[in-house]
């Protein structure tokens, strides 16, 4: 059996976008390990392919060459492939050192030398669906059916409900974050208008740096008919999907929640502004998009989408602020 390392991404949305590259491994008879940071492990441990989780102790930014190199003495000899899913020249460091004889990546920050199976990075113009972009390390081809799938015990999702003191199927999560920048995130008003006319209880989720937010939701709501639990910041990243699985549907903007929730074929509704779903769609049946830029009727044109910019340079933000709240609602009536 082919031992097979794959260094993960560092983003939650495209950690759940390598899915379909670890099931085809997986089918040809691959055994799996993760290599993951550790705020996007819980992801692989949702993938019941994987064989084990190793969590690096590495953190953003710096070589940290010391740290890899001891990691690379403690799996030497342990694994015969290693795919490397990121571009950087430090996620190809840990596979060389550790002399794993074949490493699959693209080409990129000088990192030739670390790789032995080289693909062509294409031009960001040019460059596929990302869920095509990391199948293809398969060195597989037609990635036109490739769409991520996660799956948790019953057992885990129960206990986490119970925990929190909420029921499979009734309450609404709304992820009113984006770890980019504001260009992609949907009002806050706007989520506390639409938190207002739902049906049932809300969820607000999030990291701790998106706390904010979400408070912000709670005070422009004020009183509501439904209770809302803001749990920005504070949960683990497994009680987060715990909670997106048993939702009644997902509202979010293009972020790693997005991702979570069509893994798991959740109702929901994405919403995109400087994002192209085009580039990083949800793909689910269940999923609904909204994006201003593919609307005829929307006028004038938004011919500056998609920017992929932080910050929208021209400081009109209409791709988000023109979603109306109804717009939701008639999506999650559907």
């Amino acid at each position: 059996m082919t031992r097979a390392l794959i260094i993960a991404p560092q983003w939650i949305g495209d950690a759940v976008m390598t899915e379909p590259l670890l099931r085809r491994l997986y089918a040809r008879g691959e055994q799996l390990t993760v290599g993951a940071l550790p705020w996007v492990a819980p992801v692989y441990r949702a993938m019941p392919q994987v064989a084990e989780v190793i969590e690096f102790p590495f953190s953003h930014g710096g070589l940290q060459f010391r740290e890899r190199k001891r990691l690379a003495r403690q799996l030497d000899a342990q694994f015969d492939i290693a795919y490397i899913c990121p571009n950087s020249l430090k996620s190809a460091l840990l596979p060389f050192l550790a002399g794993i004889p074949r490493r699959v990546g693209y080409l990129g920050e000088a990192r030739v030398g670390l790789l032995t199976h080289r693909l062509k990075n294409p031009p960001k113009s040019q460059r596929p669906p990302m869920v095509a972009f990391y199948s293809a390390l398969s060195g597989e081809s037609d990635f036109s059916n490739d769409r991520p799938r996660l799956h948790l015990e019953v057992a885990q999702v129960d206990a986490t409900l119970q925990t929190l003191g909420l029921q499979r199927g009734a309450y609404f999560v709304l992820a009113p974050g984006a770890e980019f920048g504001p260009a992609k995130r949907w009002p806050t008003t706007h989520f506390a208008a639409l938190a207002r006319q739902l049906e049932l209880p809300v969820v607000l989720l999030g990291s701790a740096k998106e706390a904010l937010l979400c408070d912000e939701i709670m005070q422009y709501m004020g009183v509501s008919q439904w209770p809302v639990l803001n749990l920005a910041g504070k949960t683990t990243l497994a009680q987060a999907l715990c909670l997106i699985e048993a939702s009644q549907c997902v509202v979010s903007n293009d972020s790693g929640l997005m991702h979570v929730a069509a893994g798991f074929g959740v109702p929901q509704v994405a919403l995109f502004g400087s994002s192209s779903p085009l580039h990083t769609p949800p793909l689910s049946d269940k999923a609904q998009v909204l994006w201003l830029a593919q609307r005829p009727a929307y006028q004038p044109p938004l011919d500056c989408a998609p920017c992929f910019e932080r910050v929208c340079p021209l400081g009109h933000s209409r791709c988000l602020n023109d979603i109306g709240v109804n717009d939701v609602l008639q999506l999650l009536k559907q």
